[in-house]
């Protein structure tokens, strides 16, 4: 369908305002400038603390959103996007704060280290740790340990897909479901949608390939399933899924196709791909209209996942 008449909107603002892409600047630059955006306020919460879980390392920081309901409440992992090299806690607090909400369920974001100054497998390991912390310590913010999901936003998405995988590896936690939006699963770039999508819509085909070229080190870090979760041999035995696409986003493709290979592995898992879309719609602090309907979705499939829908 037409590109959505809000997302084209965003798009001609940023390319009026002379906005560099991410990979034309430091990473440095890249973060202060997705900082300074005007993201609008979430909603309000019951209680926002801060934490910090021990990881392989150092501290990963971390936000802790609790919704006004009730407790034990379900607990998930949020993992910010921003290909592995920028993403904070400004750009993802309104996510945060309408996610904990919309699914009555903790929110623990995590502060994971960044690249290209700590490359594979830092992220990772820092995710898994977090989901460690949250899963050991629910009790003490009013979460339940039993009901525990990862979510995520492209590199959060490939986070959170990853830390899956090594949970059910490692006899790790138990988790009730992953939430993959428009998730990094590939390095493939000849699927048609990086063609199709190459620039013009937000994310570009060269600002993805400058991502990986930041957050691996070489061969055998593409290898590694952890890293490309494509790369996994068997997908079996995983959480439930929800998998989010947008149409004119060059990851389009890599998430739908990951998304046949867990239903092929037999995990039930459902895809939605949001016609008209952009990349980064998800984001809440920079909302069109169709991110709420995204949100309530997500939410909803964890609600179901957490036996409280």
């Amino acid at each position: 369908m037409p590109l959505d008449p809000e997302a084209k909107e965003l798009l001609e603002r940023r390319a009026a305002a002379g906005v560099p892409a991410q990979h034309e600047v430091s990473p440095q630059e890249a973060r202060a400038m997705q900082d300074a955006l005007p993201y609008q306020p979430g909603p309000e919460v019951a209680e926002i603390r801060e934490a910090a879980a021990p990881g392989p390392h150092g501290d990963v920081p971390l936000v802790v959103y609790r919704p006004d309901a009730p407790g034990p409440l379900p607990v998930c992992l949020w993992l910010h996007g921003g290909g592995w090299v920028v993403g904070s806690r400004t750009s993802n607090d309104a996510t945060c704060r309408s996610l904990a909400n919309a699914a009555g369920a903790v929110i623990v974001y995590a502060d994971y280290r960044l690249a290209p100054e700590h490359k594979f497998p830092a992220a990772f390991d820092d995710s898994y740790a977090a989901t460690l912390w949250a899963a050991e310590n629910a009790a003490s913010f009013g979460g339940d340990p039993s009901r525990l999901a990862v979510a995520g936003a492209s590199a959060g998405g490939n986070l959170a897909a990853a830390v899956a995988l090594r949970a059910r590896d490692d006899g790790g936690p138990r988790i009730l479901h992953q939430t993959l939006i428009y998730p990094v699963t590939d390095t493939d770039f000849e699927r048609p949608s990086y063609q199709e999508n190459r620039d013009g819509y937000g994310l570009s085909y060269d600002t993805m390939r400058y991502f990986w070229d930041c957050y691996l080190s070489g061969e055998a870090d593409a290898a590694n399933p952890y890293a490309v979760p494509m790369r996994a041999a068997d997908l079996s035995g995983l959480p439930p899924a929800l998998v989010l696409t947008a149409e004119y986003d060059p990851l389009r493709d890599e998430g739908e196709a990951y998304a046949e290979r867990l239903r092929a592995a037999g995990v039930p898992t459902r895809l939605t791909r949001y016609d008209g879309m952009i990349h980064a719609f998800f984001n809440a602090g920079l909302p069109v209209a169709r991110t709420r309907t995204a949100i309530e979705e997500a939410a909803g499939e964890l609600r179901k996942a957490f036996g409280a829908a």
